[in-house]
């Protein structure tokens, strides 16, 4: 249980990291000007995968705890 924990704190880091790259950069990594439209795209992506990955971990926890009262 205590993996987890470290875990979700390690994409909890990066999904902030990405958050404040996003948030500050002027250009993307294909050289498009980034307009407070593609910023929200790029927000909504992020999101969208940070939604992806809580899915996982909550059915990760689940069988965890699962297993945990089982034993």
């Amino acid at each position: 249980m205590k993996l987890w924990w470290i875990t979700n704190i390690i994409w909890l880091l990066l999904f902030a990291a990405a958050s404040i790259v996003i948030s500050v950069r002027n250009v993307d990594g294909a050289g498009v000007v980034q307009t407070p439209e593609l910023r929200l795209i790029a927000f909504i992506v992020l999101g969208a995968f940070f939604i992806f990955v809580l899915i996982g971990q909550l059915i990760f926890l689940y069988f965890a705890r699962k297993r945990n009262h089982k034993a």
